[in-house]
């Protein structure tokens, strides 16, 4: 299964969620950190989605 911008936000809500609920600091810090960990892998799977994007683009753009 490929890791998507979608599935990353999808974890990084349920870490959000998790951390909310939690009533140990420890367990708080802990699914902070994952969430902060998910949405920069989010970001870096739309940034490499945008990447590729582009370049069949401009791969098309020079097959014209």
């Amino acid at each position: 299964m490929a890791q998507t911008y979608e599935f990353y936000c999808a974890r990084a809500k349920e870490a959000a969620a998790a951390a909310e609920a939690a009533d140990l600091d420890r367990v708080r810090e802990r699914e902070l950190r994952a969430e902060k960990t998910w949405r920069g892998l989010a970001e870096h799977a739309r940034a490499v989605a945008e990447e590729r994007a582009k370049i069949v683009r401009d791969k098309a753009e020079q097959a014209d």
